[in-house]
């Protein structure tokens, strides 16, 4: 169970919380229960009265009266007692307290001269007509957008031109609102009637407004099996490369979706524009949202052999090597993965190596991201250095690019000097990561060192800095 917020100003719906005025007042009563205080609702024909354990569960509330609060487990309670201090706790929490042999109150730490323990049965009835009221409105609230998705569906299946543009926005707008709704749409059979408005025909606005209802809903494999028709996937391409960034990133997260089923065809994403339309999202330097949607796509698609070929015949080799030092680490994995794999064919292996920054923006991340990015930019040094290791090995150590240190200065932290490929390939040959990892190095380390001296290689071995 999470840990809950109490209320910033301690009250009950914006008044402040005081028993006995809530009492006066009527808070705990009028709910339609009986004397106990608890209350009653009718559910299917028959009367259930709500149990406590279950209404806090299933209420997510960003804030609760910090009087309702255990301040031992920061959580409401469900069986609240007070002590002699006049202090009140739940049960079970108190006494696991008094197990662990204190003797004090938890709160004050005044030592305890009584240690029985008191059930506050005003404040547990204060405590369940609170969340009674809150999981009653809830349930009406949720009777309500089950009503109105099924509505607007029911529309939708009658409804043209325009007017199905406006429906889906309609749902759209539920859909991303209520997690009730997604349910809803999906258990009334809203996935094949929404799919069916995809087709070669369908205009984007029509297009963009459905596509941004299914990837907010839990697809099963036959509704994927749907979306994976030819005609469906080409229209997504198309707007993924003509459509506002929205719907491109809602397309690649669509996409990205069906290409995780195991009946996926490879030759439904070996598509110029798709790769075109996804390293234009890669690449937007002004709308960076769909940069992670873009990569995870392109990771999920350079499994297959035919689409990496691809690839590198539409110059994504070039443009993930020169965008490498703009990304975050989640998709600098992505995109390092991407060019790993695009090792595994020729052309990729001779793209990178004939492309000017992939040594230098390949040898910057080494040990400064993650194990998994660390692994794969050694694995694309590796084959770019075993390509041509005359060339490539010496560019590296000319120009310095086997030795890239940030230099850290105050108050000009974006100066940095080079160190060399060498020392650091030191530094993660000593460093606790995978086996692997480390042989793979001492193998490239092995490769620079050839066409170089002892005493040179030894000298572009040295740290001259160090950063802690």
């Amino acid at each position: 169970m999470p840990m809950f917020q109490p209320s910033k100003n301690g009250g009950l719906d914006g008044h402040i919380l005081d028993l006995h005025t809530a009492v006066k007042d009527g808070v705990l009563g009028g709910c339609g229960g009986g004397g106990d205080g608890k209350i009653v609702v009718v559910v299917d024909d028959e009367k259930k009265q709500l149990d406590l354990k279950k209404m806090i569960s299933d209420l997510e509330l960003p804030e609760i009266p910090s009087v309702f609060i255990c301040p031992i487990s920061l959580e409401p309670m469900q069986d609240p007692v007070t002590l002699c201090t006049g202090q009140t706790y739940e049960r079970s929490n108190i006494l696991k307290w008094f197990k662990l042999g204190h003797c004090t109150c938890p709160t004050t730490m005044q030592e305890l001269w009584d240690d029985l323990v008191t059930p506050n049965k005003t404040l547990h009835q204060l405590i369940y007509t609170w969340f009674s009221q809150k999981y009653v409105l809830m349930k009406k609230r949720s009777e309500d957008v089950q009503g109105r998705a099924i509505e607007i569906l029911g529309t939708l299946r009658k409804a043209k031109g325009k007017a199905k543009v406006h429906a889906l926005s309609e749902l759209k707008q539920v859909v991303m609102a209520h997690a009730v709704a997604k349910k809803t749409v999906v258990d009334e059979g809203g996935v094949f009637v929404i799919s069916s408005l995809l087709s070669p025909f369908t205009s984007h606005a029509l297009g963009s407004e459905a596509i941004a209802i299914l990837v907010n809903l839990e697809l099963d494999s036959d509704s994927k099996a749907g979306l994976m028709q030819p005609a469906r996937v080409s229209l997504m391409v198309d707007m993924l490369s003509d459509g506002s960034i929205e719907t491109k990133i809602n397309c690649a997260r669509l996409i990205g979706r069906l290409v995780e089923e195991k009946s996926f065809r490879a030759e439904l994403v070996s598509s110029h524009s798709l790769l075109v339309g996804l390293m234009r999202l890669v690449k937007d330097r002004r709308r960076r949202n769909g940069v992670s949607p873009a990569l995870t796509l392109l990771r999920s698609v350079s499994v297959h052999k035919q689409v990496r070929n691809l690839m590198v015949k539409v110059g994504a080799v070039p443009q993930l090597v020169d965008v490498l030092p703009c990304l975050d680490p989640e998709s600098l994995e992505s995109a390092l993965f991407v060019l790993d794999s695009l090792c595994l064919e020729s052309e990729g292996r001779i793209a990178l190596k004939d492309s000017v920054n992939t040594i230098p923006n390949t040898v910057r991340l080494l040990m400064r991201v993650s194990e998994k990015c660390t692994n794969y930019a050694i694995s694309i040094l590796w084959s770019v250095c075993k390509l041509a290791s005359e060339e490539c090995s010496s560019l590296a150590v000319e120009v310095g690019l086997a030795a890239k240190l940030l230099l850290v200065i105050q108050k000009c932290s974006s100066l940095a000097v080079e160190v060399g490929l060498a020392a650091k390939l030191l530094l993660v040959i000593q460093s606790g990561c995978d086996p692997a990892l480390k042989q793979r190095s001492a193998e490239l380390l092995k490769l620079c060192s050839l066409h170089f001296s002892d005493t040179m290689f030894i000298s572009k071995c040295k740290l001259t800095r160090t950063i802690q």
